[in-house]
């Protein structure tokens, strides 16, 4: 693919196979996640936005506003297409439905959220959601909504494998399964846990497949006895030497200090 990934191209892969989706947190990681073909992209809305674009021109990125900048149905269409505009291919927002409509009215993709909602744990607490036949009823109806709402997609986290298979199977959404299993329309991921560098333990869901926060310990000891010895150099005078430094012959300097005295 030699443009940027749309909704259509995503909604087009819907029970045919699933693809790919990573939320990264630097253009670096971006660069590598496309390089290795994952089509998807999560992240934030912030400075770092326009160069995770540059980094991954073809990617489709879902990007998310922190807390409370969508409020109301104007900011939602304001800030909305003003994340487009800064590289976004679609906004994450796991807020009321009035908004979502509000967006996806004037075209602005919106992809939604159910199960596990971190924002919303203090409901319910950080576990699976959907394990009785009213929370999975109350899921289900949820993605029911996102879709009378306008969204295109939603994530489905900790959502029990059967359940999620089924919501999949029963909705128009693409959905985008983290903890849900095999059967989500794509399989989703945090790049911390799949490159070792979060400070928490790897959730159940997660699986590590760099140890990239020992590396960084090694590069670091590394920085810290590379700038140790430039510093003892310096105060043994075996820094600079000759051939770091410029010089003129001495009738030079005898005849700049001629020009100015």
């Amino acid at each position: 693919m030699t443009r940027e990934l749309t909704v259509a191209d995503l909604r087009a892969l819907k029970g045919k196979r699933q693809f790919l989706t990573m939320h990264v947190d630097t253009p670096s990681e971006a660069a590598a996640a496309a390089e290795a073909g994952i089509e998807m992209f999560t992240c934030e809305v912030d400075a770092m936005l326009p160069e995770i674009r540059k980094a991954a021109p073809t990617a489709f990125i879902q990007a998310a506003h922190s807390p409370g900048t969508v409020h109301d149905e104007s900011s939602a269409i304001r800030e909305g297409f003003k994340a487009l505009e800064m590289g976004a291919s679609c906004i994450y927002f796991a807020g009321s439905l009035r908004l979502v409509h509000a967006m996806a009215s004037e075209g602005i993709p919106v992809s939604g959220h159910v199960g596990l909602v971190p924002r919303w744990a203090t409901w319910t607490n950080f576990r699976s959601i959907g394990k009785t036949p009213q929370e999975a009823a109350s899921i289900y109806r949820r993605v029911k909504d996102y879709e009378q709402a306008g969204a295109w997609a939603v994530e489905m986290e900790v959502v029990p494998v059967s359940v999620a298979e089924w919501i999949t199977r029963s909705t128009s959404l693409v959905t985008l399964g983290m903890g849900c299993g095999a059967g989500c329309d794509s399989q989703y991921l945090f790049s911390c846990d799949v490159l070792g560098t979060g400070t928490s333990r790897t959730p159940r869901h997660g699986k590590q497949y760099a140890d990239l926060a020992s590396e960084e310990l090694r590069l670091q000891q590394l920085r810290v006895n590379a700038f140790k010895a430039f510093a003892e150099d310096v105060r043994g005078r075996g820094y600079p030497e000759k051939r770091h430094e410029v010089h003129v012959d001495e009738a030079v300097l005898v005849a700049a200090k001629a020009l100015v005295s």
